[in-house]
């Protein structure tokens, strides 16, 4: 079993603190159906216009759609953490909507993810993101706007999981889920049945009817628009430090528009969602604002966030060992 870590994290007054922690229904309905109606009135103006406008529209309809569908893979991770909603039901049945929508398991991210904050990038206990990590940030445009390779990697995944392919021997998910565990890789092999048998059958329905677009709009939209969430999400640990004990170092926070951060669902504020994960997405503008003195300076925008990235990985590039430590204002040791 991995040595529990002794993470640094900002000091927060305890009533502060048990404030930011109170769960919302309605702020959880605000975020979570806000989002999923982004991706109906999307998904739906692109099947519109494949009845009734030129194919030219409907082709850039079916782009833009796409890049909204990426992020559900945030709206996921929010409600895998439990903390959305006050009610755990709407939680659990929201979490399983935007599994099968996302094409994603539950059961696998639940026991990644907790290793994943428990241990954040220190190996092996923690291998849902090893650093340093690298980032094609210059050919980003060969599989950002459209991925020829995505609906046969999916496939072929799911595929080989519905059988209960489990991966490699000594790879993560393999030991996240080993034989002596039956149950647990029962529920991950069933969750994979369902997901692929229910969006098959919404591609076959749809195409039955006529309705051309429509796996392409649901059923694999993450083919298209994949550089936007993949700007943000590859933000939050890239280039940074690994085996240390402060979340301002292993974590970056940055500050995003309006709209975007909606979107991101407020994993802009990554450090804090580390520091506090039982803090609610919604929430956590309010707690960088309460520690931000305590924090390093964050860059503003997707722009200014990768300018800073790109040096640092070309700086690893000619030095491997190179890690980039933000000027935190107090440092405890670091060392874990």
């Amino acid at each position: 079993m991995a040595e529990r870590i002794a993470w640094y994290r900002c000091p927060v007054p305890r009533d502060d603190l048990n404030k930011l922690n109170q769960r919302s229904d309605l702020l959880g309905f605000a975020q979570t159906l806000g989002f999923l109606a982004v991706l109906a009135s999307a998904s739906g103006a692109a099947i519109y216009s494949s009845l009734h406008w030129p194919w030219y529209v409907t082709a850039v309809l079916v782009l833009v759609n796409g890049h909204f569908w990426h992020f559900i893979v945030n709206g996921f991770h929010e409600l895998i953490h439990d903390s959305v909603f006050r009610t755990r039901w709407l939680n659990r049945l929201f979490l399983r909507i935007y599994s099968f929508i996302g094409w994603y398991n539950h059961h696998v991210f639940w026991a990644s993810h907790t290793a994943h904050h428990k241990h954040t990038l220190h190996p092996p206990a923690d291998r849902e993101v090893e650093l340093p990590g690298s980032f094609d940030l210059r050919g980003i445009w060969k599989w950002g706007i459209v991925d020829l390779r995505y609906i046969p990697t999916v496939l072929k995944g799911y595929a080989r999981t519905i059988f209960g392919y489990v991966g490699p021997e000594g790879s993560w998910i393999a030991d996240l889920f080993p034989p002596s565990a039956p149950d647990r890789r029962r529920a991950r092999r069933n969750w994979d049945r369902i997901v692929l048998a229910g969006h098959l059958a919404i591609a076959a329905a749809a195409l039955a009817l006529g309705l051309w677009v429509v796996p392409l709009v649901i059923t694999f939209p993450r083919a298209f628009g994949g550089w936007l969430q993949r700007l943000c999400n590859a933000t939050q640990h890239i280039g940074l430090s690994d085996n240390v004990s402060d979340y301002r170092l292993c974590c970056r926070t940055i500050y995003l528009s309006p709209v975007l951060q909606f979107l991101y669902w407020h994993m802009n504020f990554h450090t804090e969602h580390h520091m506090y994960a039982a803090v609610p997405c919604y929430r956590l503008g309010r707690l960088h604002r309460l520690i931000r003195h305590d924090m390093p300076l964050c860059t503003r925008g997707l722009r200014q966030t990768w300018t800073q990235i790109d040096g640092i990985l070309g700086q690893q590039q000619r030095d491997p060992d190179y890690r980039f430590v933000p000027d935190a204002p107090r440092r405890p040791a670091v060392a874990a």
